[in-house]
């Protein structure tokens, strides 16, 4: 079926164009002014018209979560994400014992061509190989070292479902095993880790090329030892994931990581859990409770554990309290991702890419959300 995209102010990867989009099937066939003739219309109403956004980083929504390795929970999920324009995410586990996680892998291979919102791409493993110091909410009795038996254990049968694993430079093993694992295509991300910068670099001389959460769960930027932080500022291979809740990194913390990785390093994660989309009140981790008060997620000794961000509102802000021109801001959560990923079929706009696309106005409240062609 062919459809056109009219009135819209198409959002590319360095502008913002008022075109139309025409698309076949799934895939964007036309990009511009020519008036549609007999294909069916989607009216844009003057508002943005940008590739659907791409989460790397989200663990659950909606009361559901990756963990509870069910059909009804990754749906849940997956439904959840396309109310914040997100049509694409990486699954994304957290430590817990080996066994769980298989489980948690095990049902995002068998289930993830049948969810009904977002696609699912694949795993992002958060954890378990991290460093006790900072942990955050990830449960450390559960935290063992990176080597090929401990992976192995976890993913079984299912090595081409895995896209990402977070982990920490200094573990024992820890470079060896970026080195195996990076010539299977798995992006290496360096997170709730102890490193100092010798030990960050070598990570990511190792093959790292992402820092999870930039700025949480990580040693800080210190003038007598830069930390991980500093390495994911000062090496430009490198991306670095962000929540821009404006509650687990400050505004102007977040302007200074913008203006150290440009456009083109930076990405916009959620690092959701199921309280996510959800009222105030008690949710859980792993085997921990957390209490969202003010979209707030907090263990019960007041460290943050997850975040309650939705993929618009991190947009938004880039947007509206970074000042990013909004090109920009829709670039931290599509087109960037997507090159993190090596997906090269998804991110933008653009002939021949996947129609994917969001609609939304000046605020990146969500009017229409399209997963290769398909309103949902």
């Amino acid at each position: 079926m062919k459809t056109c995209i009219i009135n819209g102010q198409v959002v590319f990867v360095d502008h913002i164009q008022k075109a139309n989009v025409y698309f076949e099937d799934n895939i964007i066939t036309e990009i511009s002014e020519r008036v549609p003739e007999d294909e069916t219309i989607i009216d844009a109403k003057g508002q943005y018209v940008a590739p659907g956004f791409i989460d790397v980083h989200t663990h659950g929504r909606c009361g559901s979560d990756v963990m509870y390795a069910t059909f009804e929970d990754l749906n849940a999920i997956s439904k959840g994400n396309i109310l914040t324009g997100v049509t694409t995410f990486l699954a994304t586990t957290m430590t817990m014992p080996v066994e769980d996680i298989y489980k948690a892998v095990a049902a995002v291979a068998k289930y993830k061509d049948q969810v009904e919102g977002a696609k699912i791409a694949g795993v992002h493993y958060e954890g378990p190989f991290f460093a006790v110091k900072y942990k955050g909410a990830q449960p450390e009795e559960c935290m063992i070292d990176p080597t090929m038996e401990n992976y192995n254990a976890m993913t079984g049968e299912y090595r081409d479902v895995i896209k990402k694993i977070s982990l920490a430079a200094e573990r024992d093993g820890a470079c060896d095993f970026i080195r195996e694992i990076t010539k299977e295509g798995v992006v290496v991300s360096l997170g709730h880790t102890n490193s100092t910068y010798d030990e960050a670099v070598a990570g990511i001389e190792a093959g790292a090329t992402s820092g999870t959460h930039t700025y949480n769960a990580m040693t800080p930027l210190h003038h007598r030892d830069a930390g991980v932080v500093g390495a994911v500022m000062l090496h430009d291979e490198v991306y670095a994931e962000l929540i821009l809740d404006g509650i687990h990194v400050s505004f102007p913390a977040a302007k200074i990581l913008y203006k150290m990785k440009g456009n083109e390093k930076l990405i916009l994660i959620t690092d959701s859990f199921e309280g996510a989309g959800l009222p105030d009140g008690k949710y859980i981790i792993g085997n921990q409770d957390v209490y969202v008060k003010d979209g707030q997620a907090r263990l019960a000794s007041g460290n943050l554990a997850a975040s309650t961000c939705a993929m618009n509102q991190a947009v938004r802000n880039a947007y509206k309290q970074i000042g990013m021109p909004l090109y920009d801001a829709v670039r931290l959560a599509t087109y960037n991702p997507a090159k993190s990923q090596h997906f090269e079929d998804i991110g933008e706009i653009a002939v021949g890419k996947k129609a994917d696309i969001v609609i939304f106005n000046d605020n990146i409240d969500i009017d229409t959300v399209i997963v290769e062609g398909v309103v949902k």
